[in-house]
């Protein structure tokens, strides 16, 4: 990877590697326009964003990006034509995966020169970003009552208690009419224990129906919770009706009030930040300024101590080898590409997703022709450094670095699992402008162009444009990214909490056959 910007006017074009067979338009490139930096003429009108070819690249060949592989050629293509779906062809070819050959250890800075934040420590010794009371139902048919619970809180009631950010209900559409056995019962089971037990809430209650096939006592069981002083559960059936099962939930919260705002924020380590990695609206940018930025200020953050989650599988697929080389064991890589297969052998076999080639209109729209392009881009966001561990979806994370878990690339969905694995911040790149929050974990927007982040100011944290408009080097906008995490981790609201965002963005993998 190079640096785009050397604090100095850049060119219509970006060249982002010798051995490219592309180059990137930086901006709406008109036809006829001479490039003397690659010797050619264009001979169409190019979208910003957008691929050009530097030379010929005939039938069959393949076309390179950050001298990685995006796709083959489908016709020949001449010097200075727009290179896009309809010329580009979406095919598998092999890939060396050589686990762990470019293993080399994060050179951890010493305790005493990491960077702090004001975090929130609880009994357990985990650290929070947040102070939330939080209301889970086990099945869609509590979910009307956990909403009404947490809306009942509002802001003038919470006035009294300025250490709690709020009581926030996580509904979902599941947990009956589904497997009562195996993966995807355990999955959404060890995704609400994951929420139950996040160090961003002060407390939380769990309500069930009753005759789900998501059982509390199952729920319970399985990942070892135990009701006490932080948890409380409820069952509509046995507590009279929805109702009364409202009232004694609105008034448990009350009764916890108190304890959760005794919580009060001091100084802990950076090497207590888990954040979870999300792109959702990509484009041509993503790749080349704010995910190679946030990555950035992911290999900052590893070597103060802490942990950045790569996930959305699919949108790794294609540019999987270049993690498993950096793996830290053999078995680690092994792990990742155990997720891969599940999804293309398994999980999404002769269906129209993404792992299968396609990717959505917006993307297309914004100058990436397939998966493979666009999972050169996403899995920036992990950094340069080594692959610590994989996870599957939920599972609580242990391990400190760059890691990553098998998420879809439904944002959503992909940032539900990460946050019940632990993250207590989410960073969210965006091209098109994906208009994203989440709760209990604050959500930071990265936007990857200039005339985006102007149009949606309101929705975005920082503008990664800068790098593109010769401002500011990829290093130097990782460091600014590392340092709002810093600041959004204390207490600063990122643009997604001053808008409210993150009431109806708990979302379970459903996995599973629904009957």
């Amino acid at each position: 990877m190079i640096e785009l910007s050397e604090k100095k006017v850049i060119g219509p074009v970006i060249r982002l590697h010798p051995n490219d067979n592309v180059v990137v338009a930086r901006v709406d490139v008109a036809i006829g326009t001479s490039v003397p930096s690659e010797n050619l003429s264009v001979r169409s009108q190019v979208p910003a964003g957008y691929k050009i070819a530097s030379k010929k690249i005939t039938a069959g060949e393949p076309i390179l990006k950050y001298n990685v592989i995006v796709g083959f050629a489908n016709t020949d293509i001449e010097p200075g034509s727009m290179v896009h779906s309809h010329n580009t062809e979406f095919r598998e070819f092999d890939r060396d995966y050589a686990y762990a050959s470019e293993y080399k250890a994060t050179e951890l800075l010493p305790e005493n020169q990491r960077a702090t934040f004001q975090g929130i420590v609880r009994e357990d010794g985990k650290v929070g970003t947040r102070n939330y009371i939080g209301i889970l139902s086990t099945v869609n048919c509590s979910a009307t009552v956990v909403k009404k619970i947490a809306e009942y809180f509002t802001p003038e009631r919470l006035a009294p208690y300025p250490n709690i950010d709020g009581v926030v209900a996580f509904a979902h559409s599941i947990g009956c009419g589904m497997e009562m056995t195996g993966e995807p019962m355990q999955l959404l089971r060890r995704t609400m224990a994951g929420y139950a037990r996040h160090p961003n809430l002060a407390a939380a209650l769990i309500i069930g129906l009753g005759c789900e096939r998501n059982q509390l006592k199952g729920l319970l069981e399985q990942e070892g919770l135990q009701p006490n002083s932080r948890l409380h559960t409820f069952i509509m059936q046995e507590s009279g009706g929805t109702r009364k099962t409202i009232e004694a939930g609105i008034a448990a919260v009350q009764e916890l009030l108190a304890d959760a705002n005794r919580f009060k924020r001091s100084t802990v380590s950076a090497s207590h930040l888990m954040v979870g990695l999300q792109c959702g609206g990509s484009d041509g940018f993503s790749s080349i300024t704010a995910n190679p930025a946030l990555g950035a200020a992911v290999d900052i953050l590893a070597r103060h101590g802490g942990t950045g989650i790569l996930s959305e599988t699919p949108e790794i697929y294609g540019v999987e080898h270049t993690l498993t080389r950096r793996a830290v064991s053999k078995e680690v890589g092994e792990k990742l590409i155990q997720r891969i297969r599940w999804w293309k052998d398994e999980y999404s076999v002769n269906r129209d997703v993404q792992i299968n080639g396609k990717v959505s209109p917006g993307n297309q729209i914004g100058g990436l022709a397939n998966i493979f392009e666009k999972s050169l881009g996403s899995s920036m966001k992990g950094g340069t450094g080594p692959l610590m561990n994989v996870y599957r979806y939920a599972e609580p994370v242990n391990s400190k670095g760059f890691v990553f878990m098998d998420t879809p690339g439904f944002d959503p969905v992909s940032a539900t699992g990460q946050i019940a694995g632990g993250a207590n911040l989410i960073a969210f790149t965006t091209g098109r402008g994906s208009m994203f929050g989440s709760k209990p974990a604050p959500c930071i927007k990265l936007a990857t162009n200039t005339p985006m982040y102007q149009r949606l100011t309101e929705d975005m944290d920082i503008n990664c444009g800068e790098i593109l408009d010769g401002t500011i080097s990829v290093q130097e906008m990782g460091q600014k990214i590392f340092e709002l995490f810093l600041r959004i981790a204390s207490g600063e609201k990122s643009k997604s909490e001053e808008l409210g965002l993150g009431d109806h963005e708990f979302v379970p993998w459903q996995i599973g056959i629904m009957s």
